[in-house]
């Protein structure tokens, strides 16, 4: 990296990383507003204590599976004095961009056992899946490792194509988020003889995560590129038509319920990730459309049909659209269909399937482990009192509660 654009660089990135990491805090109120009220305090703290568990697991181990780099040297080192460190920091907010990816596994996986999760045992699976689990398929899909790009390459004619994360960080959290969900086992109540469907707490607090989520994803797609002279706004007006398909798609099929509406966005941008940087505007706005037809009726599906307890529709919204979004790459990505080209159909349907079913499997044996030496799940009087008092021992909203 040249030094005079390594400063441009450094900040360019470092707002990337600034606005992802305040999609966390989308993912935090998207959360609170779906729970019930006993339960939100526990999804702030749980979204927050989550990520810095995280970080410290990506950065002790997570970021050297992935990508061969430690940060065990002195300042002097990691500010770009050798060790193939970049000038004036590039690495460190590299690292700092690619924490906040991370880390949003964690939190998507938060969303689906909403309500009944223990608080420890989850911040000790989400330090493992940042730490063990993400890192291993980040390394394959983003830096070449084991040499499985270069034999996809070779087999199908193009390398697996993840530009910001379809597949890589969606359908791994929601492919996680299902394994857990099973594991965990619906919330009393929920199913059965006398179950019922719990409505949202409040629906301006679910807005405002989908406000909060949205913007932030711009940088989620565009600074992925990582560099300034890398930087293509055809992945800005791709993750916008993407955003407007969902949404278009949910608002009408969902007969204007405002959580799929609001979900239907991102679903838009769950799907538009992978391919962002290869699709003409209109084939990313159908992308986007698709997904928000998959996220309404997937939620609808899971909830009644399977009826899975998947609180926020994490799988649906992140696992089934993160999947469409992997495979539309190959599709929409060829230039016959107006895309940049440079993709195999057939490598995005391999590599979305098997990095999918190796979250899942992941997953499952994860919470397998967790549930039966750590426990994960909340007794009976913890649910009913509601994870705010039962982890927390405070509420939302304490003047009114004494």
């Amino acid at each position: 990296m040249a030094e005079s654009n390594a400063g441009l660089d450094v900040f360019f990135v470092l707002v990337g990383a600034i606005l992802v990491f305040s999609m966390h805090g989308g993912f935090a109120f998207l959360e609170l507003g779906t729970v019930r009220g006993k339960n939100q305090v526990n999804a702030l703290v749980k979204i927050l204590v989550d990520f810095a568990f995280s970080t410290l697991a990506y950065f002790v181990i997570g970021y050297t599976i992935a990508y061969g780099v430690t940060f065990f040297h002195n300042a002097a080192t990691l500010s770009g004095g050798g060790a193939g460190f970049a000038p004036q920091g590039f690495s460190l907010v590299k690292f700092f961009f690619l924490a906040t990816f991370a880390a949003a596994v964690p939190a998507i996986i938060s969303g689906g056992i909403a309500e009944r999760a223990r608080f420890w045992p989850q911040v000790i699976a989400a330090a493992v899946i940042v730490g063990l689990v993400y890192p291993f398929s980040e390394g394959i899909v983003w830096n070449g490792n084991y040499g499985i790009q270069a034999w996809l390459e070779a087999t199908f004619g193009a390398r697996f194509h993840d530009f910001a994360g379809s597949i890589q960080v969606h359908a791994l959290g929601g492919w996680l988020a299902l394994a857990a969900v099973l594991r965990m086992g619906p919330r009393n109540g929920r199913y059965g003889a006398t179950g019922r469907p719990f409505p949202p707490s409040s629906i301006p607090w679910l807005a405002l995560g989908t406000w909060l989520l949205a913007i932030g994803w711009f940088g989620f797609n565009v600074m992925s590129a990582q560099s300034v002279a890398g930087v293509s706004g055809l992945v800005a007006i791709n993750s916008l038509m993407a955003m407007v398909g969902g949404i278009i798609a949910a608002v009408l099929i969902g007969r204007n319920d405002p959580g799929f509406t609001h979900n239907g966005a991102l679903a838009g941008l769950v799907a538009v990730c992978a391919g962002s940087d290869l699709y003409h505007p209109l084939a990313a706005l159908v992308v986007g459309a698709a997904a928000g037809l998959i996220f309404v009726k997937g939620f609808s599906w899971t909830q009644e049909k399977l009826k899975v307890d998947d609180v926020l529709g994490v799988w649906p919204l992140h696992g089934l659209c993160g999947l469409w979004g992997g495979v539309a790459a190959g599709i929409f990505g060829l230039e016959g269909l107006g895309g940049m080209g440079g993709v195999s159909p057939a490598t995005q349907i391999v590599g979305s399937v098997v990095v999918s079913a190796y979250a899942f499997a992941a997953g499952y044996g994860l919470y397998w482990i967790s549930k039966r030496w750590l426990g994960i799940r909340l007794s009976d009087e913890q649910q009913r009192r509601g994870a705010d008092l039962s982890i927390h021992s405070i509420g939302s909203n304490p003047e009114l509660e004494f």
